[in-house]
């Protein structure tokens, strides 16, 4: 894949989604800079500045609950447990699918103090909304964990495999409708309408508000399919009220007994992975400084038993090998935007 990344300032190369109306984007703009002055606010008060093993800030860029702000008290907690650091805070900052978070963090150039969790929603909504400010703008620390996906179907739907599904979907694209937690979901979704032969254009996607939403779409019979997290997925998938047809992976993941995408003959391997970032211009011997906290927390008993709680998969990334993933993913994700017309 060829490399996306761009200069802050500059447009990235390659097709883009077109433009929000302009009522839409002014709409956008005021919101943020209403909420992105408030939080600014938030953050150097809570941001004391000097040795980072003293006091660290953690944006989670959404409200409470969610999976980003999840990752992020997770890390509090086990630098707490741990005294990796001594004192550290999480600070939500909602909106736009992550994307004032990252103004913000673009804000507090030099100031290593404060770092974001992110993600593949993040990344996904830097393109959708066309966002000035992108990850690019950002100092990249980590890639920690991802969520994996599943595709389930109601426990009596006529399907035992992904294939059964996809031919059916062929068929008649309008007539498989499929639903989703969010944004991230339908990327999936369009991914395996790709794979499946399936014009993303034609395809049915009803939007939910949550995976809970997206849940009771399936039950309720106004979705045939879904994709979703599996923690969210797996006590219905255990009761036996929804089937599981793939777990969206490239190789068999541990402690999910069920068939890959990969291994089922669909090239969908994408996955809700989270990463952490700390603004620009910070120094080399700062950003070693957080790497080894990252690394010390994704090491410690307390977080491993996280990942075990979640089901979160390891995917712990560094240095040359995470850029590259970064612009592999922004490259895909941006795909997939124009393979649905967005």
């Amino acid at each position: 894949m060829s490399d996306t990344r761009h200069p802050p300032g500059s447009e990235p190369e390659g097709p883009r989604p077109p433009r929000r109306t302009a009522l839409t984007a002014i709409g956008l703009a005021v919101s943020a800079g209403a909420i992105g002055t408030a939080a600014y606010g938030s953050i150097t008060s809570a941001s004391g500045g000097g040795d980072l093993r003293s006091s660290l800030t953690i944006i989670a860029p959404a409200a409470a609950g969610g999976g980003w702000d999840t990752c992020a008290r997770e890390m509090q907690a086990t630098q707490r447990a741990g005294g990796i650091v001594n004192n550290t805070q999480v600070l939500n900052i909602p909106g736009a699918g992550g994307t004032i978070a990252l103004g913000n963090l673009a804000g507090l150039a030099g100031r290593p103090e404060t770092i974001m969790v992110g993600g593949t929603g993040q990344l996904a909504a830097t393109i959708q909304y066309d966002s000035s400010v992108v990850l690019e703008d950002v100092t990249p620390l980590a890639t920690i964990v991802a969520e994996i996906g599943v595709v389930v179907v109601k426990a009596d739907a006529p399907y035992e495999s992904l294939e059964d599904l996809a031919a059916a979907w062929r068929e008649d694209p309008a007539a498989i409708p499929w639903t989703g937690g969010g944004s991230f979901d339908q990327l999936v979704v369009t991914s395996l309408a790709i794979a499946a032969g399936v014009d993303p254009v034609e395809m049915t996607y009803i939007s939910s508000d949550g995976g809970g939403e997206a849940i009771q779409a399936i039950l309720n019979g106004t979705a045939v399919a879904a994709t979703g997290g599996y923690p969210d997925n797996k006590d219905l998938i255990e009761s036996g009220r929804f089937k599981s047809l793939a777990v969206v992976a490239d190789a068999p993941v541990e402690g999910i007994d069920m068939p890959t995408t990969v291994e089922q003959g669909f090239d969908v391997t994408l996955t809700n992975w989270r990463s952490l970032h700390a603004p620009p211009g910070i120094t080399e011997e700062d950003r070693a400084e957080l790497v080894a906290i990252i690394q010390e927390t994704v090491a410690a008993p307390e977080w491993q038993e996280a990942v075990e709680r979640y089901s979160w998969m390891r995917a712990e990334r560094y240095g040359e090998e995470l850029d590259a993933f970064l612009a592999a993913q922004a490259e895909e994700i941006a795909g997939l935007y124009e393979e649905m017309g967005a």
